[in-house]
Parts: structure tokens; sequence; C-alpha cells
């Protein structure tokens, strides 16, 4: 088992701070995450209350189901960045990716920098999204 070291932490309470205000993005790190765990978790949950009489199956919606997952506070994503030549959602948030756009780049992680982030936005903006939609 490794641990994260003490200067990360202390950078991401910085950029906690520094961002609190922020209204535009919202900007995720998921760390030892697994989304059919996350699901399995969240069904395992739904399951109990059903059982407790909280609700009936019936009731059961998409929405409900949402306010189980680990995300249910933050809104789904509408872009998925991949780097380093992947082409695959590799157990990440297989439920809120639903409707996100989907952009890959060869560009390592490490180097993907300010220049790549726009290439992505200017990507996105290109899409027209449907939701599901026609």
């Amino acid at each position: 088992t490794r641990s994260l070291s003490v200067s990360w932490g202390s950078e991401m309470c910085i950029r906690d701070r520094v961002s609190a205000a922020n209204t535009g993005l919202n900007f995720t790190i998921a760390l030892n995450y697994g989304s059919r765990d996350e699901m399995v978790r969240a069904m395992h949950h739904m399951a109990q209350d059903c059982k407790d009489g909280a609700f009936d199956p019936e009731e059961i919606t998409e929405e409900k189901f949402a306010s189980y997952l680990d995300t249910k506070d933050l809104p789904d994503p509408d872009l998925m960045i991949r780097t380093s030549g992947e082409q695959r959602l590799s157990n990440w948030m297989l439920w809120q990716l639903a409707y996100a756009e989907f952009y890959f780049t060869d560009v390592l992680w490490p180097d993907f920098n300010k220049k790549e982030l726009i290439k992505a936005i200017e990507y996105y903006n290109r899409r027209d999204r449907r939701f599901g939609g026609i």
C-alpha cells in the first residue's frame, strides 16, 4: 500500500482554499475508485432501504439510483478527457458519463498542459450535444 505524499495533500488543501469561491467548473479527483464497486454499494444501500420500508422498488428511478452514488452531490461530467492514447473508460464513472463527450489524446497525463486543455475544450465546443435525443 502506498500513501500520498504530505506535499501533495498540502498542495490540494491550498488549491481547495484558492478555488473555494469558484462556481464555473467541478474538478474531481478519484483515488482508489471503481465505478462497478460504487454501483454495487449503491444497490446494496438501496436494497436495504427498500427492505426497511423507506420506499417501494417501483419508486426506483434514475434520479433515486443516482442519489445513492458517491457523486450524488456533483453534476454529471460534460467532458471526459482520456490521456495516454487510451480509449476506454477503465471502470471510471460508468453511470455518470452517460451523456458526456469524450476527448482522447495521445498526450501523457504529466504532459497535459493548458494548451492541451484548450484543444479539448475546443473539441467539446464543436460537438452537437443531444443528451440521448435524435
